[in-house]
């Protein structure tokens, strides 16, 4: 079933085309991508699909009783709510469906006041309404919320939580959460990656595998994409063309796409070639005329091939050191850190040693320390425990995710020339021309730069300063995908020394030959990309899990002597534990095997026509539910333990 379709759909603000002739189709269960350059047309494209911005003309065809659900790029959830109260706004048709199931019920228990004819009526609707209210997510849409709050990183807040007391940027995540368990016919993300660190990307990734609707994704997050999508839609020149498979195939069709029409407009021009020279040759010979003249008759019929358009202009650049530093770039040892005023570490126990050339990805869960740790390293802020070297000959240059090195009243010209005075204008236009600031751009305020222009900006000071140690903090931030591979190759060449915290898993895997994950009470060091981190986490996590099932005695001798009593008796504990929760599924199966059979007792003549035996059996299914509702949460809290 077709959801959506855009046939021959333009836009124009003004004078300026954005958007022209755009084909489109969305089917069931499709997981689409739309990619495209910064400034394509992606997001305006997304508003109008999702009705929140007009178009000038062709159609946009969907059903009328279509479900949609739109993240926009800027989305932040303001309500004066709890965060439990905000999700549960979901559910408000599911809390009216209870409200009404138990008013029933307490009708079913004044049933000695009912006719037969009544009460049968009662029994009927209470049946229909509770099969009605089971299908739509009655008795899960708790735990769907729980599940949707602990993948997007909420599980250690309190759900009581006003959310005018959340961040940006965890209101962003709470408005994607709601419109998840919204669950519409189809989704709509704007950069739905904004604000997820690592593992909640990786949580979003396998809750959108299993979306039972169609989604449309715009993402920068090529990892992202390549886990989520099939088809891809880019936006080039105004217009859409589609591509069938993941990112990365989409990539190597388009490659081959270029390389084929070049090769048949290449052959196209030396025939062509040929049959000009061979007209010029011989149009004016009486004998070889009449050839002539049809070989132009034939070169004027032919349908001329067009010259393949590569990829429209992007920024070009490479990193330089002014000298090469000594082996050993920097040492950290057992460093801690705390804010002043606060009692306890932010981190502690980091150890970390960087030789020359080296790539380290440092990674971990948001908060932990990874931008105040560059911080310190960089000495923009005092640690609190522990020493750090810097090698010999090492100069730093730093890349800010805020950019708050960018000065926003000077112009974009000024901000590179009046740190390098020495350079001449034409030369610092040059370098500004690499990075896609040509003609009157470059006088333009900084503050009136968007994102991804003022990291590009950004990059290009830091490419200024040919420093030998690079230290990045989110450098693909605000970058669209032409402007991250440039930068990707800018650093595979790079013949120094690179220390970067990132979320952009893609990149990470370009650049990294070590992984540094990042905990409150220390660093652990991976050395590969990060597919090869995943694998060893899987490992270790698969390892972790045997031992506990093993619970094999400590094999540290100090802590055999001063806890064997204890890890014997965490053992005994382990398989009461166990025991209670195999008792519970058993005791579980058990009741519901008995509703059932009630519920099936309900329904025959003698029982239903029964005042008195209807109302028993009612109120032994409610116990039993009861029972069932209260064995439940206990067997939960077992296993979350």
């Amino acid at each position: 079933m077709i959801l959506m379709q855009l046939n021959g759909l333009s836009k124009s603000f003004g004078a300026e085309e954005i958007l022209s002739n755009i084909k489109l189709e969305i089917k069931e269960n499709d997981r689409i991508a739309i990619v495209g350059r910064n400034g394509a047309g992606k997001s305006t494209l997304l508003k109008i699909m999702a009705n929140q911005l007009s178009y000038d003309e062709g159609e946009l065809i969907k059903p009328k009783d279509l479900t949609l659900g739109y993240l926009s790029q800027h989305m932040s959830l303001e309500s004066g709510k709890t965060i439990w109260d905000e999700m549960l706004e979901v559910f408000t048709s599911l809390l009216e469906q209870e409200k009404q199931l138990r008013t029933l019920e307490k009708q079913m228990e004044q049933s000695s006041n009912l006719s037969e004819e009544a009460y049968e009526k009662l029994l009927k609707n209470y049946d229909r309404m509770q099969v009605n209210f089971q299908s739509n997510g009655g008795y899960t849409y708790e735990s769907d919320i729980k599940a949707v709050l602990t993948g997007l990183n909420f599980q250690d807040y309190d759900y009581e939580t006003p959310i005018t007391d959340l961040s940006g940027g965890q209101k962003t995540r709470l408005a994607l959460g709601k419109l998840l368990l919204q669950k519409p016919q189809l989704l709509i993300l704007d950069e739905p990656t904004n604000h997820l660190d690592i593992e909640t990307l990786s949580w979003l990734e396998g809750y959108l595998a299993s979306y039972p609707g169609a989604v449309v994704i715009v993402s920068h997050d090529r990892y992202f994409l390549d886990k989520t999508v099939s088809i891809v839609y880019e936006i080039s020149r105004h217009k859409t063309k589609k591509y069938h498979g993941s990112y990365s195939k989409y990539l190597e069709l388009k490659a081959q796409e270029y390389e084929q029409d070049l090769k048949a407009f290449e052959k196209q021009q030396t025939e062509i070639k040929k049959m000009e020279d061979f007209i010029q040759r011989n149009i004016v010979r009486a004998s070889t005329t009449k050839r002539a003249q049809s070989r132009r008759k034939q070169l004027e019929k032919m349908e001329r091939i067009d010259k393949p358009l590569g990829d429209e202009s992007s920024a070009s650049f490479s990193f330089q050191i002014n000298r090469r530093s000594g082996n050993d770039v920097l040492k950290i040892n057992d460093l801690g850190f705390r804010y002043d005023g606060e009692n306890e570490n932010l981190f502690s126990n980091i150890n970390v040693h960087v030789n020359r050339g080296e790539r380290i990805a440092l990674v971990g869960p948001n908060g932990v320390g990874k931008t105040t740790l560059l911080k310190v390293i960089l000495g923009n802020l005092k640690h609190s425990s522990g020493n750090i070297q810097i090698g010999t000959n090492v100069q730093i240059g730093y890349y800010d995710q805020e950019q708050a090195n960018l000065s926003s009243s000077k112009s974009v010209l000024n901000e590179l020339w009046d740190e390098y005075p020495t350079v001449n204008e034409k030369d610092i236009r040059t370098i500004l021309g690499n990075f896609l600031f040509s003609g009157d751009d470059v006088l333009k305020p900084v503050q009136a730069l968007s994102g991804g222009e003022k990291a590009r900006l950004a990059l290009a000071k830091l490419m200024m300063q040919k420093a030998n140690l690079l230290i990045l903090d989110e450098p693909t931030n605000h970058l669209d995908i032409d402007s991250k591979e440039v930068l990707e190759a800018a650093l595979i060449d790079f013949p120094g020394t690179i220390i970067f915290v990132s979320h952009d898993r893609y990149f990470i895997n370009k650049i990294t030959d070590q992984v540094a994950e990042m905990n409150r009470d220390g660093i652990t060091v991976y050395l590969g990309d990060y597919d090869y981190y995943l694998e060893k986490k899987a490992e270790e996590a698969e390892h972790q899990r045997l031992e506990q099932e093993a619970m094999p005695v400590q094999k540290n001798e100090p802590d055999k002597k001063r806890s064997y009593k204890e890890e014997k008796q965490l053992q005994s504990q382990l398989r009461k534990k166990q025991r209670r929760i195999t008792e519970l599924e058993e005791t579980i199966e058990k009741l519901e095997l008995k509703i059932a059979e009630l519920e099936e007792e309900m329904t025959k003549p003698e029982v239903f026509q029964d005042h008195e035996k209807s109302f028993e059996l009612n109120e032994e299914i409610n116990q039993l539910k009861q029972e069932t509702e209260n064995l439940m949460e206990e067997w939960t809290i077992l296993q979350e333990e």
